[in-house]
């Protein structure tokens, strides 16, 4: 247990040649709205926007200190990683190779080039992390590299565990709660495994996102398994498969510790933590934040860490984020109305709207030698209640609907 103590406080100063401690903010606003002592840890404040440089730096460190003469570094991942080792591989002068899915955030893939300033090549391989990741390590075995892994890697792993050195030190006490972001594992494991070896009593709660739960199936198995579908809004911890090496180290996760946060609820996280408090975070990074709604109870009186694990968001997602955010909280809700074909029925339906709702999508094409068209209606609103009265108007004037906002196969064909 010592090896992973020196391992990171090791790793914690090493990283002091790349950046200085990533701060570790009290925030009035969280901490007021649940009754606790909310601390954000701002890895979305490090050079690249996420922890990822961590161990990435750790990781190419400690293989350039035993084989000085290796030259070729390979990984995949899906954005945060990449940019972890372009940054290390312009720092030690080697040459990196990084894959990455084909739906990766174009914000990603330029920054990746950026932080590598000529040291990688990026290849565009498969629509998901786990189709890129193979296709690198078959390119690492053929040409001699080393491959770094994002998270099933001992060395990848103590570099991430520099954050809970870091958050002991500025804190100067060991928190009663941190929360922490699960895609493979490796910053959980890393986090955990310190404070354990420390034998401090934090608790630790774990979230990942409910198309991603990649821990909550390995904790049901016994060992890490392959999720058939994964769910690719949350990039930065949307990983089918838990890491081997992060799962010995969770194996003891009692998976009521573990929490899953929907997508569409991440989004009005997102949201918030923009509007109220000026923090841009990607799907990943506000996913400690997104978890509180459930710990709320539990944390009330408490100190409680969140890591924000990641900022790297491109505002060409904000639409949709937004989209998703109201489609949540109630605000925004697409129907489809069977209109009488006759003339006033239109407006007989626009009346029938409140002084708060607003349409923000219509789709009519009227049918001949049919008595009623079908009619695709996006309608926003201030408060979710205003659907109920908007509905009981329309039932009571005859006008049938069909609400198909949580239909997701007919709402992604139709909106």
């Amino acid at each position: 247990m010592d090896a992973i103590i020196h391992s990171a406080e090791t790793a914690t100063r090493q990283l002091r040649a790349l950046f200085d401690q990533t701060p570790l903010q009290r925030n009035a606003y969280l901490s007021t709205r649940f009754g606790a002592d909310i601390w954000l840890k701002r890895e979305d404040l490090t050079p690249v926007r996420s922890y990822k440089i961590r161990g990435a730096f750790n990781a190419m460190r400690k293989v350039l200190e035993q084989t000085p003469e290796q030259e070729i570094f390979v990984c995949a991942s899906a954005g945060n990683h990449a940019q972890g080792v372009a940054f290390a591989c312009r720092h030690f002068g080697r040459r990196g190779v990084i894959f990455m899915p084909v739906t990766t955030p174009k914000q990603k893939i330029d920054k990746t080039n950026v932080f590598g300033g000529g040291m990688v090549e990026i290849r565009l391989i498969g629509d998901y992390f786990d189709h890129a990741l193979s296709a690198a390590q078959d390119y690492c075995a053929e040409v001699g590299g080393h491959f770094l892994s994002p998270f099933d890697d001992a060395d990848v792993i103590e570099g991430q565990a520099s954050i809970a050195a870091e958050i002991l030190d500025q804190l100067g006490h060991a928190p009663d709660m941190i929360v922490l972001p699960v895609g493979g594992g490796g910053l959980a494991a890393g986090l955990r495994g310190y404070f354990k070896a420390r034998d401090l009593a934090t608790e630790f709660r774990f979230v990942e996102p409910l198309g991603g739960a990649s821990l909550t199936a390995a904790l049901a198995e016994g060992h890490p398994v392959t999720l058939d579908s994964v769910d690719s809004f949350v990039d930065g911890a949307a990983v089918a498969r838990l890491g081997e090496r992060p799962f010995a180290a969770l194996a003891d996760v009692l998976p009521a510790q573990v929490y899953l946060a929907p997508e569409d609820r991440i989004c009005v996280t997102m949201l918030e933590m923009l509007n109220a408090e000026g923090i841009v975070l990607e799907p990943a990074g506000a996913l400690s934040v997104d978890v509180l709604t459930d710990l709320a109870e539990e944390i009330r009186g408490k100190s409680v860490v969140c890591v924000t694990s990641g900022g790297n968001f491109d505002f060409e997602r904000l639409p949709e984020v937004k989209e998703r955010a109201m489609r949540y909280s109630g605000q925004k809700k697409y129907f489809i109305l069977r209109l009488p074909q006759r003339p006033g029925a239109l407006r007989e339906f626009l009346e029938m709207l409140g002084p708060e709702d607003d349409i923000a999508r219509f789709e009519y094409l009227k049918k001949s030698a049919r008595n009623f068209g079908s009619v695709l209606i996006g309608i926003e609103t201030s408060e979710s209640a205003n659907f109920d009265a908007l509905y009981q108007r329309m039932q009571d004037r005859g006008f049938q609907y069909r609400d198909i906002t949580d239909d997701e196969t007919l709402a992604n064909v139709l909106v």
